[in-house]
């Protein structure tokens, strides 16, 4: 990894509670608030079942990143782990540019749903303009500073929480908590035990979407107060905090509404919401999901600047320029211009698509996680004595447990995707090989003729 002269540091401003909050941010998202209909129609009352697989599921690959990141405290954080793990260039630049890529897609996905629905409450304007507008506001904000892009995200993050405590708080009072079967499942699932399991698996991976995002923890890891410790932590508290949240969330909108009607909604939580607060209901859950949209772009712009930052500063094979930091600002304003542009570029190409795109992400991201675990394993082996501050537990020998079953839940989630969706990933996936293969052949000549 190279060391180059990037400027000053960034600045170290982000404490436990702000990372805890903004990994919370990034778990909630906008997902669960249309999320919840889909999962409902297929696991029926007993949704709470899947959530709470979901969770574990999704605690077996964050226990590898918070190994890693107590580790390698760095930006960029799936690229510095899997170079360690595999000491291989282009499988580190592959993986890097791959987290660059869904940080991206998933920030103009995010953007065009905030666009749908300030569309409702201002119309009159393309919805085209709200994606961008927030695009760019968001790009100075996180150009501006971290420690102010953090406060903002853990002010919304609250916020956004608060939508959820509602419909807890309704559901929990006065709807039939008591009276509802939270094992009924739709009619079909009967037939068999092995129809049950099926119905339950299927859901949960469904439900394990609304968990993507905690591994973006790990790339402020170079902005965090004593990262060793505070990442693997904030990482841990974030699934915990946001699962409680979830499962609350699922037993509630059922008491409220029951999972029938749930699942014919184009907006559940609002639907549940109206049942008790009226057409008020609707219109406060439509601005808590204004917040909840503005929180995942922000969280995804500052991620994809992040990473872009950490290879450009660790790696010959992109300009090394994009690591420089603003003398003044403490960020790393050329890759955060970078992530905007793309963001930009997404926004206006694929809005027609973007459903698409928002899989195929989806899909990319359980590639990087794949990764992430075999990483893990691979450093146990060839770095036994490497200083661990967290590990993740259970081992035999020096064989890690919990990653290699975090491996296999991943390539099982992974051939749940339908064939266009795993086609269509094939395109992204070719061109980032292609692209890395041309870098690291290029770093490699240049150093040969140095």
């Amino acid at each position: 990894m190279p060391a180059i002269d990037a400027g000053p540091g960034l600045r170290r401003s982000v404490t436990l509670l702000q990372a805890v909050m903004y990994g919370v941010g990034l778990i909630l998202g906008a997902g669960i608030y249309v999320l919840i209909g889909d999962v409902a129609a297929i696991a029926g009352n007993a949704m709470w079942i899947s959530f709470l697989l979901a969770a574990a599921m999704a605690t077996l690959t964050g226990l590898s990143y918070a190994e890693l990141s107590s580790v390698f405290p760095k930006s960029a954080a799936e690229y510095v782990y899997v170079k360690a793990g595999f000491n291989n260039d282009f499988l580190a630049l592959f993986i890097g540019c791959l987290t660059i890529f869904v940080a991206i897609t998933s920030a103009a996905t995010v953007a065009i749903g905030f666009s749908g629905y300030l569309a409702v409450l201002l119309p009159g304007y393309p919805p085209m303009l709200y994606a961008i507008g927030l695009v760019l506001a968001l790009s100075f904000l996180n150009y501006y500073g971290i420690r102010e892009s953090v406060w903002v995200n853990s002010i919304f993050t609250l916020v956004e929480v608060s939508g959820l405590l509602i419909i807890i708080g309704v559901g929990l009072s006065i709807g039939s908590v008591a009276d509802t079967n939270y094992l009924e499942m739709p009619g079909i699932a009967y037939s068999s035990h092995a129809a049950i399991i099926s119905t339950i698996l299927a859901s949960t991976v469904l439900v394990f979407f609304a968990y993507y995002g905690f591994e973006n923890i790990s790339n402020i890891s170079e902005e965090t107060k004593n990262p060793t410790r505070t990442i693997p932590r904030a990482l841990v508290f974030s699934i915990l905090v946001t699962t409680i949240i979830y499962i609350l969330v699922a037993i509630s909108t059922v008491a409220l509404v029951g999972w029938e009607e749930i699942s014919r909604s184009n907006a559940p939580l609002a639907l549940a919401a109206s049942k008790a607060l009226g057409n008020n209901g609707i219109i406060i859950l439509t601005i808590l999901a204004l917040f909840a949209t503005t929180n995942t772009v922000l969280m995804m712009l500052i991620s994809g600047s992040r990473i872009i930052f950490g290879i450009a500063k660790y790696d010959d094979a992109i300009p090394s320029i994009l690591a420089e930091v603003h003398s003044s600002r403490k960020t790393p304003w050329l890759a955060i211009i970078f992530t905007m542009a793309f963001t930009l570029a997404t926004i206006i190409l694929y809005t027609g698509k973007i459903s698409d795109v928002a899989s195929i992400s989806v899909f990319s991201i359980l590639v990087v996680f794949a990764l992430v675990n075999l990483s893990v394993i691979s450093l146990r082996f060839k770095q036994p004595s490497l200083r661990r501050p967290f590990m993740s537990p259970f081992r035999v020998k020096k064989f890690p447990v919990l990653p290699m079953i975090g491996l296999v839940i991943t390539f099982v989630m992974m051939i749940q995707f339908n064939p266009h969706v795993i086609s269509s990933t094939l395109i992204p996936l070719i061109s980032i090989i292609i692209l890395c293969l041309i870098l690291t052949k290029r770093k490699t000549v240049q150093k040969l003729e140095g």
